[in-house]
């Protein structure tokens, strides 16, 4: 009996050395060893130990209060001059700072990305302070015209699981051709109190109110509460829904962040460290004239990214992933037509640890968004 016992122990303890090595070695897992030890921690049944981690973590190293930004944590901006006129969907106006003072360049847009065959941006960025107390740091902004861009989920294995789907990682190459923007997607699944559905398949159920991105057959992209702001459904140029994504509830509904925000005891926008502690996050909120926007930064509670959504003119929005390792919007440039990868690739901020190239990369497993440039605008007789 005793004899049995020990060869089940170290069987046990073999099988979670070996999987703990491997994730630790595994770029998949992110790029720090604390992330990829977190990953393997919440495969294998110990996610709360590792959120409660986190947290404590996060009580002893909040993030820090007052002072300015270093040089190195704010974005190059673009010198391109827009077409005048040319835009399909109107820029907002610059963004408004909750900080005393504005930095050079805070809130003011500047074109990232390919453009059009014409010329024209299909995506602006920005960045701005988190909030008035913790100043030191910056949030990127990304504002997409959806006039000129089609949208594409791709899954992974790990996040929905399951598979192999037609869309994943990596872009092919034919792909790559017209991509102007990749950005990270949602929680995983045993988290995001939500649903996945891609390739015609229900791969988990759908949740009604559950905070959805909408991607249509052709290309076109919406963001609202399962079941309220659409269903199944086509939309209305009659195109079939390609994927939804679900991730939590909105945090901004009817142009405002929603109710509830700053309780600490509220789960409906995350158990994962929940929404007051100040860190990595990542949402996506969509204006009233359809086009979408997403911000991302350290430092962020979820009522500060609702307020930036808000800012960037979000009429609806949704929290999407968090932590250092997960953040990330990436735009790639190059001529129309030819294939890149990412060392065509530059992060919202420089901030944003993961790889450009990441999504270019077989081992991704976790789903994420893609922009490409719509036929219409890779074409310099057709584009506006």
């Amino acid at each position: 009996m005793i004899a049995a016992a020990v060869v089940v122990t170290l069987v046990i303890f073999s099988y979670y050395g070996v999987t703990l090595g491997f994730a630790l070695s595994n770029p998949s897992y992110g790029v720090s060893l604390q992330a990829r030890f977190a990953e393997w921690g919440r495969q294998h049944g110990i996610g709360p130990v590792v959120t409660w981690a986190e947290t404590e973590y996060n009580k002893i190293f909040p993030a820090k209060v007052g002072g300015t930004p270093s040089l190195s944590a704010l974005p190059k901006t673009a010198t391109v001059a827009p077409l005048k006129g040319s835009q399909p969907l109107p820029v907002p106006a610059p963004l408004a700072t909750p900080a005393a003072v504005p930095l050079a360049g805070e809130g003011k847009w500047s074109p990232a990305g390919r453009l059009s065959a014409s010329g024209v941006p299909a995506i602006y960025t920005t960045f701005v302070r988190p909030d008035a107390i913790h100043t030191s740091y910056v949030v990127g902004v990304a504002w997409m015209d959806t006039k000129m861009l089609s949208g594409q989920l791709y899954s992974g294995s790990q996040i929905p699981g399951g598979g192999p789907y037609p869309f994943t990682a990596p872009i092919s190459a034919q792909a790559s051709k017209t991509i102007v923007a990749a950005f990270n997607a949602g929680f995983r699944m045993s988290d995001a109190n939500g649903g996945y559905y891609t390739n015609n398949k229900m791969i988990i159920p759908l949740r009604p109110g559950g905070a959805s991105i909408v991607v249509y057959k052709d290309g076109t992209m919406n963001l609202g509460a399962w079941g309220r702001d659409f269903t199944m459904a086509p939309n209305a140029a009659g195109s079939p829904v390609a994927s939804v994504r679900q991730n939590l509830t909105l945090i901004v509904d009817g142009a405002k962040p929603v109710a509830g925000l700053n309780n600490p005891n509220a789960i409906a926008w995350g158990k994962t460290l929940g929404g007051t502690f100040n860190v990595w996050r990542s949402g996506m909120g969509i204006t009233s004239d359809g086009a979408l926007v997403y911000a991302g930064g350290p430092a962020l509670s979820i009522s500060d990214l609702a307020n930036t959504l808000v800012r960037a003119g979000a009429v609806r929005g949704m929290e999407l992933d968090i932590n250092t390792d997960w953040v990330q919007y990436t735009t790639y440039t190059g001529p129309i037509g030819t294939p890149v990868n990412g060392t065509q690739g530059t992060n919202l901020l420089p901030g944003m640890i993961g790889n450009p190239g990441r999504f270019f990369a077989n081992w991704w497993l976790r789903d994420f968004f893609v922009m490409s440039l719509n036929p219409k605008y890779q074409n310099a007789s057709t584009a506006g």
